[in-house]
């Protein structure tokens, strides 16, 4: 199967670039729609790379690289009864939700922000631009994955 890229969303302040760096891999928790599930059980592999972009920050924008480092799992949060992302409907024979391993791979030089992106003409297609498009995790095209990587530049 061939490599695929995503772009995944995180709030800075929830989980930013940076703790990646410091953790190495994470479970992507807490993602609470569905079609961003189905991608991480049914179309995300391990090695698939990742577009880590910080949401809801000054500025928004794509932060770095990740790689899908681990098939999908149940998600545990959605089984910590007082947790935000608790899901009652949720047993371990029948989980809910569910997200994949990340590992880091690279943060950028500088954030990638959304008006760069909205700027530049060789992304005006990427799902992240287009109306109405608000999953936190999302699939990208291979071109436009690279023109990210390439603008984001590479630090550490």
């Amino acid at each position: 199967m061939a490599k695929r890229y995503w772009l995944m969303k995180s709030e800075p302040e929830v989980y930013s670039i940076e703790d990646l760096a410091r953790d190495k891999h994470t479970l992507w928790e807490g993602v609470r729609n569905y079609q961003a599930r189905n991608f991480m059980m049914n179309d995300m592999a391990i090695g698939d790379e990742v577009i880590f972009y910080h949401s809801n920050a000054e500025p928004p924008g794509a932060a770095g690289v990740a790689r899908v480092s681990g098939k999908a799992v149940p998600d545990p949060s959605q089984f910590i009864k007082k947790g935000e992302y608790f899901e009652k409907r949720a047993t371990a024979a029948k989980p809910v939700w569910f997200c994949v391993e990340v590992e880091f791979s690279k943060a950028f030089t500088k954030i990638v922000s959304l008006e760069e992106i909205k700027s530049e003409k060789s992304l005006t297609e990427i799902a992240l631009l287009q109306k109405g498009q608000r999953l936190s995790v999302q699939p990208v095209e291979a071109k436009h994955f690279t023109k990210l990587v390439a603008m984001g530049a590479h630090r550490g």
